[in-house]
């Protein structure tokens, strides 16, 4: 949720908002001559070159003229001022790149510059104040939350023994299926559900139990649903950074309450676990319950770094990007794939074929055969490519003013990174529009995640690449493996699929993907199989 580039911008987009867009008026409009006599003083004496840009309207800017599909929208206007163009909204300049050579300006040549992300005042609020590592300002602070999570938590060795709780929650999606079977499946719907249980047990595992965990689970995600509500409002505090200490629509203060559910929430679990950490004597009995995250961030936090500790703060802040910055994406990404490979049911018997030859119709997918899996790994690349969640980079902000592609980027801009028009750049792909996940099995094998290819990197690049890589990478792939290694899938007698996708904070898909499963493992005792 909080790693989404441009929440808090799609409110303007939502013809629901329209008391909002009223109230942003008659706020402005009082606060007019303040503000322009601020910025007037701050640009005196300045000549920066900056990038070209549609003009706007007089202290809103290009508010009025955004249009409810960003990604097509910044596209469009890429095509008419080139790779590097400025948009004006409110106060804020907004500058976005659209080709390689300009992402690799901003990510590799001047990537310390462009070490930060564009602060949110919402965001800010819902990650403990940037105690996080997406929000968190480039310094000690975020060197020590990055080595935390790639050194500690999503190393190979700590995803590996967590992947029991991935594996115990995609065989209760697959169980639950089975009990469904010829029943029309609203797949994005159920993908939801099983990457968020996923990803809270590997969080915390086993802590909660029974009517405890299911209580927990659903406040989580009611508590997630208010904060993004909330995220996705009109806030002036970020139209007009000079006004945002007044906090004049009360969105910090909402989101505060909020956070203090959470809170209560986090108090919760850590409790049990410590009470749990406590009662178990035995160290056999206690590494049992000890393979989840939240085991690794209690054992870094008790053994202290004097310089830059490890907080309780930083810890929920951490759980809040996983689950946030995880959950939605990666369901996402899941729909995406299903949805392309229904429509190319080639696809599929590629996949089941490659399944079958290295796992068996008569045994479970296990984490360990992911990797060798290639035509699988292949469609994850390619749904990642075309269908990017985000289609955006979180945006980033020069800690000084920058010349990039011949323009000058002033101190303070937000940057975005189109990465759904350069993963669809025909200039650089052959047959861009095409799902073709043959493309990622070439010879010499160079595709990967890592950023180092600025024509795919969907995960981002340089010092502020995606933390989650490794654990999104797994759990995306055992997930799609797991449905079509168990299930064939089809559509209902009549319906067709709509590939059309529509910007709502991630890039969706058009109308939900429904699709029918029946079996297809010789042995019907593998679908209630929940655990070892």
């Amino acid at each position: 949720m909080f790693s989404n580039p441009s929440q808090v911008w799609s409110w303007w987009l939502d013809g629901r908002q329209q008391k909002d867009v009223v109230l942003l008026f008659s706020i402005t409009i009082v606060a007019i001559s303040w503000i322009s006599w601020m910025i007037n003083k701050s640009r005196k004496g300045t000549t920066l070159s900056l990038p070209p840009g549609p003009r706007g309207l007089p202290l809103i800017g290009n508010l009025p003229f955004l249009e409810p599909d960003l990604h097509r929208y910044f596209t469009k206007l890429s095509g008419i001022y080139g790779p590097i163009f400025k948009l004006r909204l409110g106060n804020k300049i907004m500058v976005v790149l659209g080709s390689p050579a300009m992402a690799k300006e901003v990510l590799k040549d001047h990537d310390t510059i462009f070490a930060n992300h564009d602060k949110m005042a919402g965001a800010l609020v819902a990650t403990y104040g940037g105690s996080d590592i997406v929000w968190s300002p480039y310094g000690p602070n975020w060197r020590m939350l990055r080595r935390v999570c790639i050194q500690e938590l999503l190393n190979s060795g700590s995803l590996e023994a967590s992947s029991v709780f991935r594996r115990q929650e995609v065989r209760r999606t697959i169980s639950d299926l089975y009990a469904k079977i010829e029943t029309p499946i609203d797949i994005g719907e159920k993908l939801t559900q099983t990457i968020f249980n996923s990803m809270t047990s590997t969080l915390w595992g086993s802590t909660l139990k029974g009517e405890s965990e299911t209580g927990v689970a659903a406040e989580f995600r009611h508590a997630m649903g208010a904060m993004g509500s909330l995220l996705a409002q009109p806030n002036i505090s970020d139209l007009f950074p000079t006004l945002a200490r007044f906090d004049i629509q009360g969105v910090e203060r909402k989101l505060k309450d909020v956070m203090l559910w959470f809170d209560r929430i986090f108090d919760n679990i850590l409790d049990q676990r410590l009470k749990m950490d406590k009662e178990v004597e035995d160290e056999k009995c206690k590494s049992k319950h000890g393979k989840d995250f939240l085991n690794i961030l209690l054992k870094i936090k008790e053994q202290g770094d004097p310089k830059t500790p490890l907080t309780m703060t930083h810890i929920k802040a951490l759980l809040m990007d996983l689950v946030g910055g995880g959950v939605d994406t990666s369901s996402t990404t899941l729909e995406w794939a299903m949805a392309e490979m229904i429509h190319k049911p080639e696809t599929i018997k590629k996949v089941q074929e490659e399944i079958e030859a290295v796992v068996g119709k008569d045994n479970i997918l296990e984490d360990y055969h992911l990797s060798k899996l290639h035509y699988l790994d292949a469609v994850v690349k390619e749904t990642l490519r075309l269908h990017p969640p985000n289609g955006f980079l979180i945006p980033h902000t020069p800690s000084e003013s920058c010349v990039v592609g011949g323009y000058t980027i002033p101190k303070d801009a937000g940057v975005f990174v189109n990465l759904w028009a350069i993963h669809r750049d025909p200039s650089l792909w052959e047959n861009p529009l095409e799902f073709d996940p043959a493309r990622f099995l070439t010879p010499d094998n160079k595709w990967d995640f890592r950023g180092n290819d600025f024509r795919y990197f969907p995960f981002g690049s340089g010092r502020r690449i995606c933390p989650g890589i490794s654990l999104a990478e797994r759990s995306i792939t055992f997930v799609l493996g797991s449905l079509l290694h168990s299930f064939n899938w089809r559509l209902p007698e009549g319906t067709k699929l709509d590939l059309s996708d529509q910007f709502r904070g991630v890039i969706k898909i058009g109308n939900p993907v429904v699709a029918i499963p029946t079996p297809r493992l010789s042995n019907p005792n593998l679908y209630t199989q929940i655990s070892n």
